[in-house]
C-alpha cells in the first residue's frame, strides 16, 4: 500500500519513541520499496555500545539483506533528523535514490545544514526533501534532551 511522505515518517517517529524509551536518542528510520516497508531501525548507540548504531545504518544493513544485495535502487530512506556525514555516505555507497527528512541537525547534518553530501563529486547523489513532519521530529528530539539536563 503506498503511503504519503507523512505516513511513512510516523513509522520512523514511532521508532524514535521507541528509542527515547530505551534512553537513545530518538532517531528512527524507515526504508521503503514499492510502497511496502522493507527494513527500519532507530539509534542504538547506548544499548548496543557501539558508534555505529545510528537508525539509517541499522535500516540500511536491514534493507540489503531483505533485498539480498546492496544497491537499494527503488527505494526510499525516511529518518527523523538529518543524516549526519557518516550516514549521508552509507546512503550513498547504498545508492538510495531518495532521502526524506524530518528536522535539520544544525551540529552534525551532512544533507544540506553543516555540509551536503551532494555537493562533492561522489558517484551518487540522492534525491533529497527537508522538513517533512518537522515539528514532530523536532519535538520529540527536544523533549528528550530536556528531560535528560532536568535529571
Amino acid at each position: 500500500m503506498i503511503r504519503t511522505d507523512e505516513e511513512y515518517m510516523a513509522l520512523a517517529l514511532d521508532l524514535a519513541r521507541e528509542a527515547a524509551e530505551a534512553g537513545e536518542v530518538p532517531v528512527g528510520c524507515v526504508i521503503v520499496r514499492d510502497g511496502e516497508v522493507i527494513a527500519e531501525g532507530r539509534n542504538r548507540r547506548e544499548g548496543d555500545r557501539h558508534a555505529l548504531a545510528h537508525a539509517e545504518i541499522e535500516a540500511i544493513d536491514g534493507a540489503c539483506r531483505a533485498l539480498g544485495g546492496w544497491r537499494l535502487t527503488g527505494c526510499t530512506l525516511y529518518v527523523t533528523l538529518e543524516p549526519c556525514p557518516m550516514c549521508a555516505g552509507a546512503i550513498v555507497n547504498a545508492r538510495v535514490p531518495r532521502v526524506v527528512y524530518g528536522t535539520k541537525d544544525a551540529r552534525a547534518g551532512a544533507m544540506g545544514s553543516v555540509l551536503h553530501v551532494n555537493s562533492y563529486p561522489l558517484n551518487h547523489k540522492a534525491e533529497v526533501t527537508a522538513g517533512v513532519c518537522a515539528d514532530a521530529c523536532a519535538e520529540i528530539l527536544r523533549g528528550f534532551f530536556k528531560s535528560r539536563r532536568e535529571k
